[in-house]
């Protein structure tokens, strides 16, 4: 199986937990006495669902690119240099 195979099983693997528990969360709420969702209501949470789910892909990956490409070492390099400059002493490593 090759990785692109293996990022697609787990890309649909993650879809269809967020529609499973979508699905679970709307019974909950209708066995609970909930007024049933409408479909704007189900628009509504899937938009939702997704929207963060999306958000916190790009994020993660995002940062996963900063650490390999470097940009957190240019921009503490920057930071360093700057303060050099201006007679602050550095942050401390950590």
């Amino acid at each position: 199986m090759s990785i692109l195979q293996k990022r697609v099983l787990i890309a649909v693997a993650v879809v269809a937990l967020a529609v499973l528990g979508s699905i679970g969360t709307a019974r909950i709420w209708i066995g609970i006495g909930g007024a049933p969702l409408s479909i704007h209501g189900w628009v509504a949470m899937v938009l939702g669902i997704g929207g963060t789910v999306a958000l916190a892909w790009v994020l993660m990956a995002l940062a996963f690119r900063s650490d390999r490409d470097g940009w957190d070492d240019r921009a503490d390099s920057v930071a360093e240099d700057e303060a050099a400059d201006s007679k602050i002493p550095p942050p401390p490593e950590t």
